[in-house]
């Protein structure tokens, strides 16, 4: 409302000059005349508005501003934006609806998880990319489907709670308020009715029923996984998490155990998982490390047969992509916990190997595969022996940590002049280097005593069915000899290995399995007092579907302990349970990694509040797959592939449509502090967006994150350079809110209206590549020129095309644009602006005329101008003419609409 001293000041003078600000203040003064009839200002204003309309000043808003009025005279982004953040969120702008016979696009976030510190001007980068295409393609009379939520189980949370004592679920959700309250003053267009994180019970009801169907599949199983368990932490540590046989955090030594782990069996979709990549646009470096992680390789299967004394049976199980090299394999490694290690070691070795097995026992695998000359190989004969498969010859069986138990068989068939990690192991230990290939001739190779040949050539050394043979056909040779003699075949192989899915954490999905529970005395036992008693994990029972969502216990201690069935295991009211049966049953006290929930939350978000079914077959159809999905490139090879899993699990039960999850998929570069390095609270470098909007506003903040450079480039923040795209907005503010706009198709000069479609031209294609920051840059030319007016008038529809373009970079900008030029709805769902072919290329064009390769003066000619007329009009220039006196023109260079370059003797 506008205060009555306010209308009181205008009342006055309502008889004498009053401006009205174009179209928006005209609307204003209409509704509040429109509601106050009777009013003397009412009457006084409509009487003379028809007649003074275009001899009006600025004393309407001057008197406004200084109330509490519609229009500031500057742009005041604290008092603007909030105002249409409540505008969309009353009137649920961005709720995702589909309208019969309209395309849909699915635009999707890789959500946040929700820790205590909050964003960083890092984290809105990809959103604000998201939301403008979101945004645009609304614009585009699209229906977009734009949801947020939180990936809020995790570590994280669980050590806050252990450091505090306060439930993991009491942090995690202020933490997601917090984020919450940070993306909405951003403006992002989330439809936030579709709102969910991964810790509401209703949602892990159904990530726990994904499980289970994975379980009466035959891809989820318990087994025997050797892992890297810190006592003092009471956890499984990944391979990262280690260094030089301890752990990270807190330096505590570390041991390679055998524990019962649930496995999801993802190597039974390692073939789909590379093939169908083909079919996605995504970022090549992703494509690549997700390639080489699956690591598809054809090769062969051999078996050398055990010559060990004593005759003990069995062969030593190696795949090799070489098998041309088979005629080069000088000794047999296996890994150190290889089960075959103990049955072969000769009593003499023993000792010496079970001391070496226990030392590996303490490397993490990156340290046993580490490389470099400060990484000497290490290993012990084991005094047995293997016999070659096709030359009959006995060969030494070594253990080496550098082949691990969990790739390939565990074993390898060692041909040290050709691969070098043998060259290497061979050389440590004055092992034979047998050559057989040979590079071609003229190769700069080194002799194989002193570098391993891993190139392709002939085979040499190999005897008369191999020798002279190109690498190529001798691999084929050789797999045939190997299945003639049953000791091997052609076979594909796989690096991917089957995903470890059990965590002994607190803060985590349970798993919804149970086992019987064996007591000594089947009367009064009770495994909650500790009466003797036996787990049965060899007779898994899966929860029924009804009693889903199985619900964590309340605990006061979440520390994980030192039981490697982790903290729940002392829930014990929890863990074991009677039935109607009178039977004891234990539940699993594992917990499933925080993957899980981000493996498949993009299809709740397609129908998150249907009760029936993690999601319908209507909303399959509607809204799947997703069309743009903006993360982070670190989780190339993890939550991609695992998602990319789940779903092809879910399109072979029926459950989706579509092949894949994710067709479009951008990495957002990293935003790096002022100081050049990552941000980190460590470094103190972390600048907080809640700063930038309090003192700037969000749509500078967005503005600026996307002007910095291109999306997926690494770019320092740089504070002072945000003032750049603060002036840019305001001048877009001050266009419309202080120049009269004209709808007279005259007033549209000729280069205006072609710098309009120009405009209108470049920024479209640049927000469908998303090359925002070129598009930035177009509409701040443009902007420029309109400022640069000296008329009294610009055109309105170059204003509003303008705004138009604007608004999906600077949405709260735009809409109190729209609203200043007398638009009543907002402009959300407005038609994207249309630009004409033929008004963006020019009549005239200026372009350099060069001699000799210099500049030397420039001319104005037609587009369409021949390469004689390009000369005529050089020849005209007094500058050019003076290079080219007396001088003989032996080359004429034309570029069209470029450069004339003029070659003279």
């Amino acid at each position: 409302m506008i205060r009555p001293r306010a209308f009181a000041l205008l009342s006055s003078v309502a008889g004498c000059v009053i401006m009205l600000l174009p179209g928006r203040t005209a609307s204003a003064f209409q509704a509040w005349v429109g509601s106050n009839p009777g009013t003397r200002t009412a009457r006084s204003l409509t009487r003379h508005l028809p007649r003074h309309r275009k001899k009006f000043v600025l004393v309407f808003n001057s008197v406004v501003s200084a109330s509490d009025g519609p229009f500031p005279a500057r742009y005041e982004h604290e008092v603007i934006e909030p105002k249409w953040q409540r505008y969309w969120a009353e009137r649920e702008t961005f709720k995702a609806i589909r309208r019969p016979g309209k395309g849909k696009k699915y635009v999707l976030d890789m959500f946040p998880y929700p820790s205590g510190s909050g964003l960083h001007v890092g984290h809105p980068e990809g959103y604000t990319a998201s939301d403008v295409m979101a945004r645009y393609w609304r614009m585009c009379d699209l229906d977009v489907l734009h949801p947020m939520g939180w990936d809020s189980f995790g570590l994280p949370a669980e050590q806050h709670a252990i450091n505090t004592g306060t439930h993991p679920g009491v942090t995690t959700y202020e933490n997601i308020a917090n984020f919450r309250r940070q993306l909405k003053s951003l403006g992002f267009s989330y439809d936030w009715s579709r709102e969910l994180a991964t810790t509401d019970w209703d949602y892990v009801r159904w990530t726990q029923w994904i499980f289970l169907q994975l379980y009466k599949k035959g891809l989820a199983e318990q087994s025997e996984v050797l892992v890297n368990w810190c006592p003092a932490l009471g956890t499984v540590l990944a391979n990262e998490e280690i260094i030089d046989g301890k752990s990270e955090r807190g330096d505590h030594p570390v041991e390679r155990l055998p524990l019962r782990q649930w496995v999801l069996k993802i190597t039974k979709y390692a073939e789909e998982l590379e093939e169908d990549l083909k079919g996605l646009d995504w970022p090549e470096g992703t494509m690549t490390a997700q390639k080489l992680w699956i690591g598809r390789s054809e090769g062969a299967r051999v078996m050398f047969p055990l010559a060990c004394s004593g005759a003990i049976p069995g062969s030593v199980e190696v795949f090799t992509t070489r098998p041309d090299t088979l005629m080069g394999v000088t000794y047999v490694v296996l890994a150190p916990e290889h089960p075959l290690v103990e049955r072969v070691t000769s009593e003499e070795r023993r000792a010496a190997v079970r001391a070496y097995v226990r030392e590996a026992a303490g490397k993490s695998d990156l340290d046993r595969t580490a490389t470099g000359k400060d990484k000497g190989k290490t290993g012990v004969d084991t005094g047995a022996k293997v016999v070659h498969p096709l030359s009959g010859e006995e060969l030494p069986i070594w253990v080496a940590d550098y082949v691990l138990w969990g790739y390939g068989t565990g074993a390898v068939m060692a041909v040290p002049a050709h691969d070098e990690r043998d060259h290497a192991f061979a050389t440590i230990f004055g092992l034979p280097i047998k050559q057989v290939v040979a590079p071609d001739a003229g190769s700069d190779a080194l002799p194989v005593e002193e570098e391993a040949f891993v190139g392709e050539g002939q085979v040499v050394n190999s005897g008369p069915l191999l020798d002279g043979q190109p690498t190529s056909e001798a691999k084929k040779v050789v797999v045939e000899e190997l299945e003639k003699n049953e000791r091997g075949a052609a076979v594909v192989n796989y690096r991917l290995r089957d995903w470890v899915f059990s965590r002994q954490r607190y803060w985590g999905e349970p798993i919804p399995i149970y086992f019987p529970v064996d007591m000594a005395d089947h009367d009064t036992g009770d495994p909650r007092k500790d009466d003797p008693h036996t787990i049965r994990f060899d007779q898994p029972i899966p929860v029924e579907e009804a009693e889903l969502p199985l619900k964590l216990p309340d605990m006061d201690n979440f520390a994980p302990g030192n039981d490697p069935q982790g903290c729940l295991a002392r829930a014990k009211d929890w863990r074991f349970f009677k039935k109607s049966d009178g039977k004891w049953y234990a539940r699993e006290t594992n917990t499933m990694p925080q993957w899980a929930g981000s493996c498949w939350y993009y299809l709740r978000f397609s129908d998150p509040t249907n009760l029936k079914r993690a999601w319908g077959e209507e909303a399959d159809e509607q809204w799947l797959p997703v069309d743009l999905y903006v993360g982070g490139q670190e989780h190339a090879v993890l939550h991609l592939l695992y998602a990319r899993f789940w779903h092809k699990f879910l399109f072979d039960l029926g459950l989706t449509k579509h092949r894949e999850p994710f067709l479009k998929l951008v990495h957002q570069g990293m935003i790096l502090g002022t100081d050049g390095e990552k941000m980190s609270k460590s470094r103190g470098n972390v600048v907080n967006p809640d700063d930038v909007v309090k003192e700037v506003g969000g749509d500078a903040l967005r503005l600026y994150e996307m002007f910095m450079g291109p999306l997926e480039a690494v770019k320092p923040w740089q504070t002072a350079q945000v003032a750049g795209v603060v002036r840019f907005r305001d001048k877009v503010f001050q266009l419309v809110r202080n120049r009269e706009m004209t709808d007279s198709t005259e007033a549209m000069d000729d280069e205006t209206l072609r710098l309009m479609h120009k405009t209108i031209k470049k920024v479209t294609q640049d927000v469908e590549t998303l090359s925002f920051n070129t598009a930035i840059s177009t509409m701040m030319i443009f902007a420029n020129h309109l400022a640069s007016r000296k008329t009294e008038t610009l055109p309105r529809a170059a204003v509003e095309n303008l705004v138009l373009m604007v608004s999906p970079f600077a949405p709260h900008l735009g809409e109190e644009c729209w609203e200043m030029l007398g638009h009543d709805q907002s402009l959300a769902c407005h038609p994207w602006p249309r630009y004409q072919e033929e008004l963006t290329v020019d009549d005239v064009v200026k372009l350099g005329v060069q001699v000799n390769g210099k500049t030397r003066g420039e001319v104005s000619v037609p587009a369409d101008a021949t390469e004689a007329d390009v000369m005529a009009a050089a020849m005209e220039q007094e500058k050019v003419a003076s290079f080219l006196d007396g001088k003989r023109v032996v080359k004429v260079i034309y570029v069209p609409g470029r450069i004339l370059n003029i070659v003279a003797k």
